[in-house]
């Protein structure tokens, strides 16, 4: 049966594709092509002939073999080939090798830009915005001839693009889909900010600074902590820049966010209130280390700046830190120490003695000689 084969191999070249590669693959699908022709035998196999553009359905029939006492149930023994190549086979060959190719093809494009992205995850990289009016919940970001995918959970809430606006994202994931690589990007991740910081900050790149912890609410504020691996080095200096500007760098890709830059220390008091910046700790206990539990005592003025909006302040602490932060008043506590000690004073003062009533008076006696 004709098929230009070389011709296929031609097109198959192009594309990087082995001529072996390309036989197995046409051949298993004549093959099953075959099987479901009427009266096809079970055993087949597909010969390929690139010199003379042809094909060949060899097959096999199944010679049923005479039980014996030793094999009461002999399997049967395969017949000599023969070829079965069925008539007008030819249009569903061409077919079935035009669906080869393309899946081939397909395949071949897929594994390239899987092996491309799979050394990508975890970095970040710079794509196109595109709109799907089919799509409307998530965000298709082009890079190159790929298209990413910004799902609406790896959104901003809050945060709009425009189509072909360029923007930075994180790929959180790239895997082999149903329909090809899906590359999974994102824009609230925290590790967003690791990356924009290493853009920006040669010290985190040669190691003399380094980020311990991100706490992040997307959108609205950011914590990190920072510490020197080098001797005179800033870390919180070096991530701010001068005048600000690598910070600002920073801020300007991801909108109105906020960034506290704090210093990550080993002493988990000095850690928890330097992470409740920008209020200010009077003293910071340790609770429990097994359970992570510490109070922070904040001067009165600072409590709601210690709190932060609905709580935030102190809950991106907690997480920065990864320690229960309890957030306490330094003047009531000191109320609190005054009243206990005033208490403890009264009860270790000495008793007063008590007071002996004073003996009774005699009774008066009568004066019996008057009488007499």
């Amino acid at each position: 049966m004709k098929l230009d084969i070389a011709g296929m191999h031609r097109l198959a070249a192009e594309q990087g594709i082995e001529p072996e590669r390309l036989d197995a693959a046409l051949s298993e699908a004549l093959r099953l092509a075959y099987l479901k022709t009427p009266h096809a035998a079970r055993h087949a196999r597909v010969e390929l002939d690139e010199r003379a553009g042809s094909f060949t359905v060899w097959a096999q029939k199944e010679i049923p073999q005479e039980p014996t006492e030793e094999d009461p149930h002999p399997k049967p023994v395969l017949g000599e080939e023969y070829d079965d190549t069925p008539e007008g086979f030819g249009r569903q060959a061409a077919y079935i090798a035009r669906q080869v190719i393309t899946a081939l093809f397909r395949k071949v494009a897929d594994d390239n830009i899987f092996g491309a992205f799979a050394g990508q995850k975890g970095k970040l990289i710079t794509g196109v915005v595109q709109q799907d009016s089919n799509d409307r919940g998530n965000l298709h970001i082009a890079v190159g001839d790929v298209e990413a995918l910004l799902p609406r959970r790896e959104q901003v809430p809050g945060e709009r693009f425009r189509h072909g606006e360029r923007v930075r994202v994180y790929v959180v994931s790239v895997n082999k889909g149903l329909k090809g690589p899906e590359i999974i990007v994102s824009r609230s991740h925290p590790e967003l900010i690791r990356r924009l910081f290493e853009r920006e900050v040669p010290e985190l790149v040669t190691g003399a600074v380094q980020i311990m912890s991100i706490a992040r609410e997307a959108g609205e504020r950011t914590k990190i902590a920072v510490r020197a691996n080098a001797q005179g080095v800033n870390p919180k200096g070096s991530l701010i820049g001068p005048a600000g500007q690598r910070v600002r760098a920073v801020m300007e890709n991801l909108g109105n966010e906020k960034i506290d830059i704090v210093d990550w220390s080993e002493d988990p008091a000095k850690f928890v209130s330097a992470a409740l910046s920008p209020a200010h700790a009077v003293k910071v206990s340790v609770v429990s280390e097994r359970n992570k539990t510490a109070v922070a005592l904040i001067h009165d003025d600072q409590l709601s700046l210690a709190i932060g909006k609905e709580g935030q302040n102190a809950r991106l602490a907690a997480k920065l830190t990864g320690w229960k932060i309890g957030i306490e008043s330094y003047e009531a506590s000191q109320r609190k120490d005054e009243q206990a000690q005033a208490a403890d004073s009264a009860a270790d003062a000495p008793a007063d003695l008590p007071v002996s009533p004073a003996p009774d008076a005699p009774a008066d006696k009568t004066d019996d000689s008057k009488d007499k």
